[in-house]
């Protein structure tokens, strides 16, 4: 029985998991009066469920500003405009996603994504208004009393925002499993308990019926209470998001994404922030310099797919591969781009753990490759470094030996196999302000 209760309320099994693998895909979610979340707004069953939302409730809105006209109930009052700030969040943002499926032009290069803010901050704006005169008003009828009438209606209008309620919170836990959204099953819990509130102003009811007249503004104030909670609540997610905020599982599904591809040895940098329902993500991540560029291509597609795979809410995944970070007070020249018959690839002075060292990458190259750097130092001075396979792996040739200072120098690399010669002339210049 217990149980049954929990779970009506949303804390049991089937308000936590609905996956069923104890994994949850979405993200942590709440219940935000300024935002829907994207796994609602992005899918047509999402929208349907917001629509339908919005009318029950204005509907059931309808029937009590009715009854508080006749009756002159302040707790009804408040669960009016409780029931009003509901339904109406629906009609910003229906405006905002409207204007987010414009394509970008070259003023808004990333749409109009942001508007869902904006009107994030409109309604948060309504619901506090609406709080503060829900408050007044329960102040002012405490300080000055005034009769409640009709009580047989009032009693019918709270249950009436009860039965509204109800009703929105099966049909969005309903709409909320079949779409897998967990944040549409939230809203679903958050209006069944919000029903309690409509039961509240029964009970306010009930208490002038035994001769307690304040028990109307008394339960009118606590009603304004849980308005000012939602205003709280929603204006902190707004203001998040304004702030390119993500959840923490955001980042949560990025690592779990990155540690399903091999060759990534780790994640540098991890970005992500919302614009409008759509999540867009930046990831930066270390893999092995001697994986070819082909390979690179290839680790950060398989990326790409398990992140769209884990967040489904993403829109934009942006891979960067990034090289390891210089150790030491090294401030290498640009690298060379080698383009010759015998070999294609990237040369360049890197920090390793034995000291600085000259580093061939190469994307293609002859069979029986042997490679030399020949630096000019002046005079008549050659200085020649051998590049030989590191660890057996003949994309990836390193000298043994360091490059004499200053990293300023003419230089060529010499190419051979069995058949062929290759002198490829080039120069290295240290950064600006890094000459020794």
């Amino acid at each position: 029985m217990w149980n049954k209760v929990l779970d009506w309320f949303g804390f049991g099994a089937h308000g936590h998991n609905q996956h069923g693998d104890g994994h949850n895909h979405h993200g942590p979610h709440g219940h935000t009066h300024g935002v829907i979340d994207a796994t609602i707004a992005t899918t047509d069953r999402g929208i349907w469920a917001i629509k339908w939302s919005f009318v029950i409730l204005a509907a059931t809105a309808a029937m009590q500003i009715a009854v508080v006209a006749i009756s002159s109930s302040v707790a009804l009052l408040a669960d009016t405009i409780h029931n009003v700030a509901d339904a109406t969040t629906a009609i910003p943002l229906w405006i905002a996603f409207v204007l987010t499926r414009r394509k970008p032009t070259k003023t808004f290069t990333y749409g109009l994504g942001r508007v869902e803010d904006l009107a994030g901050i409109i309604i948060v704006m309504i619901i506090l208004f609406s709080a503060i005169v829900a408050g007044y008003e329960a102040i002012n009828r405490l300080i000055h009393p005034l009769p409640v009438s009709n009580l047989g209606w009032l009693v019918g209008a709270g249950i009436i925002g009860f039965l509204g309620n109800e009703i929105v919170a099966v049909f969005r836990i309903r709409v909320g499993r079949e779409i897998n959204s967990a944040a549409l099953i939230a809203d679903g819990y958050h209006a069944r308990t919000d029903g309690l509130t409509s039961l509240a102003v029964v009970a306010g009811a009930v208490g002038v019926w035994f001769g307690f007249p304040l028990a109307d503004p008394l339960v009118g104030l606590l009603i304004t209470i849980a308005i000012f909670g939602i205003v709280w609540q929603s204006a902190r997610s707004v203001l998040t998001r304004m702030l390119d905020g993500v959840e923490p599982g955001v980042v949560d599904e990025i690592e779990h994404s990155v540690a399903q591809v091999q060759g990534i040895q780790k994640v540098t940098e991890a970005k992500a922030r919302w614009l409008g329902h759509k999540l867009h993500i930046d990831v930066a991540v270390l893999i092995d310099p001697g994986i070819l560029l082909a390979e690179a291509n290839v680790i950060t597609a398989k990326l790409e797919e398990e992140l769209f795979a884990h967040i489904p809410a993403l829109a934009v995944a942006t891979v960067r591969i990034v090289a390891p970070k210089a150790t030491g007070h090294h401030h290498a020249p640009d690298p060379f781009r080698v383009s010759g018959k015998l070999a294609q690839g990237l040369l360049e002075i890197v920090d390793t753990p034995e000291g600085e060292r000259f580093r061939l990458r190469v994307s293609r190259h002859a069979e029986g490759l042997a490679a030399v750097v020949a630096i000019h130092r002046g005079e008549g001075s050659i200085e020649q470094h051998a590049l030989t396979p590191v660890d057996g792996n003949h994309h990836l040739l390193q000298s043994q030996a360091a490059p004499a200072e200053p990293h300023e120098f003419d230089a060529e690399l010499l190419l051979s196999n069995s058949t062929k010669n290759e002198r490829l002339p080039f120069k290295m210049r240290e950064p600006e302000g890094h000459h020794h």
